[in-house]
Formats: C-alpha cells, sequence, structure tokens
C-alpha cells in the first residue's frame, strides 16, 4: 500500500465522492441481501402456506426494492467514476507539468515510447482501480457480512460448514497475489519497450525507408512484441491455475451445504425456504472471495502502474530555480565562462574542459570545430539545460543559477541545428516564445528570416495549418519559420546552432543579410560547420575534443596555421583548383 499512501494527495482530496459512492453500495448490498429473504418469506410463508393473496404485495414490494436499488446503483457508479476521474485528471497534469520541470538530462537516458506509454496506459490502470476496484473490495466485505449475519439468523450449525472453505480460499488468493504482482510489472515494462519501438518507426520511417531497414524494424518490432506476448501468457498462466483452484474450494462448500442442509431440514431444523435462501447467500459469500483475484488483479495492475507513474513525480529537478531568484525582464547579454569544465555523467569523458572566455554585449561569437567538440555544449550551459561541474558561467556579472529559468531563457533566443515546428499554424509557430505577439510583430520577424515571401505564397498565408513536425515544407523554409520564432521573442542573446545548414548558398547568403540587422544590439553565438557562416564574427573559438585549441578573428586565424586555416583550405581547395591558371 506504499505506492497507493505516496499517491494520496491527487485522490483524498475528493475522498467526498468515495465516501457517498460508499454509502451508496452499503444501500445497494443491504437491498442485494434482502433478495434471498424475499424468497424464503415467499417459499415458507406464501407458497408452503397456501397465502397466494400475498404474492401481488411480494411481487409490487419487489420492484420497488429494485428500482430503489437502481437508482442507488446509478449514484454508486457515477460518484465512483468521478472520483476516480476527478483524481487522475489532477495526478496526469501534476505528471505532465513534471516533465516540463525535468532537466535534459533525464531526457538523455528516457524512451519516448515508455513516457507516452506511462502517462496513457499506466494512468488509466490506476484510475480504473479507483473508480471501480475500491468500490468492489468494499462490496465484497459488505456483502460478505450481511451474508453471515442473515446464515447465522437461520442456523449458526450451518453457517459453520458453510465457512469451513473460507480459511483455504484465503490461502490461495495470499498466494496468488504474491506472483500475479511480479508478473504485471513486467507486462507493464514490456509494453512500454513495444511502445518505444512504434514511436521511434514513425519517428524515423524516412531513415528507415531510406536505408532499406523495413525488414530489420520488423524484426525489432516482432522481438519486442514477443516479449509482450511471453509475460502476458506467463500471467494468463497465473490466472488460468488460480480460477480452477478457487472454484473447486467453492464447489466443494456447496456440496457440504447441500448434505448437511438437506440433513436439517428432514430434521426440522431448518425450513425448505431457509434451505433455499441459504443457497443463494453462500453464493453471495463464495463468490467476493472467488473473485477477489479479480480485484487483486485490478490492484496488481495498479499498483505497478503507480510505482511506474512515482518514477516520474519522484524524479530528480536537478536544475530549479534558487531562492530569490533574480527576475528580469531584459538582460544586457554579456556572457563569461571562468574556468568551465562539464561532464554529462559521472562516467562520460569531460565535454567541455577549462573554458574560459568573454563575449560583451552585441558582440557575435563564432563556434567551429569537428562533431563533438563542444561547440551545443557551450551554448546549452548558458540556458542551463546542463550545468557545470566546475567553474562558472556569467551572463551580465551574475551566475546563470542566480536568474529564474523563465528569466534566462526568455533573454536567450535558440535556432536548433534540427529545427521543430508544431503542427499549428504558421502564424501560431512564429508566436510560440511570445503568444501576445502583434500580426506586425510576427510578420517583421519572419520578413527578417526571410521567411515572408514563401508564407505568403501559400493558400492560407500565416494561418496555413503544419502537418506533423512542419510536414509539408521544405527543409530551409522550416528553418526560416525557426528563425522568425527566435527573432519574435527579441531575446538579448542569439544563438545559431548550424541554423543555415538546411538552406541552400543563395538561401543562406540572403539569410545571413538579414540576420546582420536582426544581431545589432544583439550577443549572438554562431555554430556552424562552414567558415562562410561565421568569417565575419568578432571572435572565433576553435574547439577540439572539448578545449579551445584557438580564437581569434578570421584574418588573424588565418595568418596563424593551425587548425582553423586547414578547415578553411579543406572547404575552399576545390575554389583554388578552379581558380589556378592553366600552363602551356
Amino acid at each position: 500500500m506504499e505506492t497507493f499512501k505516496k499517491l494520496q494527495g491527487f485522490y483524498w482530496p475528493y475522498r467526498k465522492y468515495f465516501i457517498w459512492s460508499m454509502f451508496s453500495m452499503l444501500f445497494v448490498t443491504g437491498i442485494t441481501v434482502v433478495y434471498p429473504i424475499v424468497l424464503q418469506i415467499t417459499i415458507d410463508e406464501v407458497i408452503r402456506a397456501k397465502q397466494y393473496r400475498l404474492v401481488p404485495y411480494l411481487a409490487l414490494g419487489f420492484i420497488a426494492i429494485m428500482i430503489i436499488k437502481g437508482i442507488a446503483t446509478y449514484f454508486n457508479q457515477y460518484l465512483g467514476d468521478l472520483f476516480g476521474i476527478t483524481a487522475v485528471y489532477k495526478l496526469r497534469n501534476a505528471l505532465y507539468e513534471k516533465l516540463q520541470r525535468l532537466s535534459f538530462s533525464y531526457y538523455d537516458n528516457a524512451k519516448t515510447g515508455d513516457l507516452m506509454s506511462r502517462l496513457t496506459a499506466d494512468v488509466e490502470g490506476f484510475r480504473f482501480f479507483l473508480s471501480f476496484g475500491f468500490a468492489e473490495l468494499l462490496r465484497f466485505t459488505l456483502l460478505i457480512v450481511f451474508s453471515l449475519i442473515v446464515m447465522f439468523s437461520y442456523s449458526i450449525s450451518l453457517t459453520f460448514v458453510t465457512i469451513v472453505a473460507l480459511p483455504f480460499l484465503a490461502v490461495v488468493t495470499y498466494r496468488f497475489d504474491k506472483r500475479v504482482h511480479p508478473a504485471f510489472r513486467k507486462v507493464r515494462k514490456t509494453f512500454g519497450r513495444l511502445n518505444t519501438n512504434v514511436q521511434e518507426n514513425i519517428s524515423g520511417i524516412n531513415t528507415v525507408k531510406s536505408l532499406s531497414r523495413e525488414e530489420y524494424q520488423i524484426n525489432k518490432f516482432n522481438s519486442s512484441n514477443e516479449s509482450y506476448k511471453d509475460v502476458s501468457l506467463e500471467t494468463s498462466t497465473i490466472w488460468a491455475k488460480f480460477f480452477p483452484l478457487m472454484e473447486f474450494i467453492g464447489n466443494v462448500c456447496v456440496v457440504a451445504l447441500l448434505s448437511y442442509g438437506g440433513y436439517l431440514v428432514m430434521n426440522g431444523s431448518v425450513t425448505h425456504g431457509e434451505l433455499v435462501a441459504f443457497f443463494s447467500l453462500v453464493w453471495y459469500l463464495l463468490n467476493p472471495i472467488m473473485n477477489l483475484g479479480f480485484i487483486i488483479n485490478m490492484f496488481s495492475q495498479a499498483k505497478a502502474s503507480g510505482e511506474r507513474l512515482l518514477e516520474i513525480l519522484e524524479a530528480d529537478e536537478k536544475i530549479m530555480d534558487q531562492v530569490n531568484a533574480i527576475q528580469k525582464d531584459r538582460l544586457l547579454g554579456q556572457v563569461e565562462f571562468k574556468n568551465v569544465t562539464l561532464k554529462y555523467t559521472e562516467d562520460d569523458e569531460a565535454a567541455l574542459q577549462s573554458i574560459t572566455f568573454t563575449a560583451e554585449p552585441g558582440k557575435v561569437i563564432g563556434l567551429i570545430g569537428s562533431t563533438g567538440s563542444g561547440k551545443t555544449s557551450i551554448t546549452q550551459l548558458m540556458t542551463r539545460f546542463y550545468e557545470p561541474i566546475m567553474g562558472q558561467v556569467l551572463l551580465d556579472g551574475s551566475s546563470v543559477t542566480d536568474y529564474s529559468i523563465q528569466t534566462l531563457r526568455s533573454n536567450i533566443g535558440f535556432v536548433m541545428q534540427e529545427s521543430f515546428l508544431f503542427s499549428s499554424t504558421i502564424k501560431a509557430n512564429i508566436a510560440y516564445g511570445k503568444p501576445n505577439a502583434t500580426m506586425e510583430e510576427i510578420i517583421d520577424a519572419a520578413k527578417r528570416a526571410q521567411a515572408h515571401d514563401f508564407i505568403m505564397e501559400l493558400p492560407k498565408g500565416y494561418d496555413t495549418m503544419l502537418g506533423e513536425r512542419g510536414m509539408g515544407l521544405s527543409g530551409g523554409q522550416k528553418q526560416r519559420i525557426a528563425i522568425a520564432r527566435s527573432i519574435c521573442i527579441n531575446p538579448s542573446i542569439l544563438i545559431l546552432d548550424d541554423a543555415t545548414s538546411a538552406v541552400d548558398m543563395e538561401t543562406e547568403f540572403e539569410i545571413q543579410k538579414a540576420l546582420k540587422e536582426v544581431m545589432r544590439g544583439r550577443t549572438t553565438f554562431i555554430i556552424a560547420h562552414r567558415i562562410s557562416s561565421l568569417k565575419h564574427a568578432d571572435e572565433i573559438l576553435v574547439l577540439d575534443n572539448g578545449v579551445i585549441v584557438e580564437r581569434g578573428k578570421h584574418e588573424e586565424l588565418m595568418k596563424n596555421g593551425g587548425p582553423y586555416q586547414r578547415i578553411y583550405e579543406i572547404q575552399y581547395k576545390d575554389q583554388k583548383v578552379v581558380l589556378q591558371p592553366q600552363v602551356g
């Protein structure tokens, strides 16, 4: 019950719905136990006594009881669902909010499909137990208690004969619970892996098809699907062994009841009507215990689901606002790194080592180096996507940890190498970081990113709906909308992480021409592989294996004969060959 106790804050505030549902359940169960009593009266007081004139009254009374039970059942079910649905609404919101607050390091190891499984299947499994499982458990308990009271009133000895089987049923149920919970835990895990395979395949379908890896993906999915099938069958085997045994014990109890009950009827200790009523009541007694496996099944699923949900809720939020964090509308844009070292995990090699530099407000800093040299890592430290293990990152002279995350990130415009667009209008995508942006601001941002012309050529212009991940636009068009989105927030610091990599040379030239105006007055970091994208920078940092190996302006670095010049020669050697005059 530890899992339910930890999640109590989500459902306990709505206990009034649960209490009223249980009150209705009490009423429904009490009426249910009246049925055998009515049956006993009908046999003993009407049929055997030949008082047939009482039949209409009994029928009308029975119909009235059924109507009352129907009304009580409605309230019981509605209030029970209201309890579960309301609690899970709060839980689902808390999970989603938690996912928004978790740092990038959490997502480095998390699987998208598994997270989706937790927010859908696991949440729903927990809700079903809140809405139905608790109520059924109480109904079973009340049914047993009420049935025993009526049975003892009829015959104490016959009741004791009937309940002899209960300890055996309890032992079987306990052993069932010990085996079924780990089984359901495995079912949930394998289902999460199955979801991950589906999500990755759909997201990467272009890569799969372009490399003709359909068969590999099919085999990979079949393997995950087979694992899910195996653990599901393992769980079904436990169930298949449990129910026949429970039914056998129950039937032995019924045989004992009929044998001894028949003897008591012949002795006159029990009437015919009481024996028939007893037979009905014994199933009210045995069915709840036999179906306790169903409740244990729901409980085990809900517990397994709750454990997986708690893994998200209890995940460490490594990057949070400090107490009294600085709140500012706008920063000047000075960036300073002091001897900064970064490791993504304790076991990894350092992604950055002893990085030190200063970028004054309004300056343009270029970052170049081979893949994995640490270019993007530098910019991710400015926005506190990650935090260094040594050194300090300062903005306007204060550590980035002193600012609220909202202040920090609303002052930094980030255009990533792989632009992501939402399934919404172009207008909404550009204004995503500034929802209250006017249409004039949106159009101005689009013009500066050289996106306005192609947007106006679309049938609905800025109201054009985009498909998933910007489907329907070319790579260059998506990149320009992403640039416009970053410009729209009017950032103090602009980070262009290979932002023109998806556009042709002509479009890159146009965007760079527009960005010269945009970058004026803003500190800008340009990450690029092409020297043409950053040779105009005020300072260029050349990185290799997380270390700054060279720095300076383009002209200075071209004279050094170092790594920068070698990169330049590799990129422009073909042009040099073409320009060489032919001899002879």
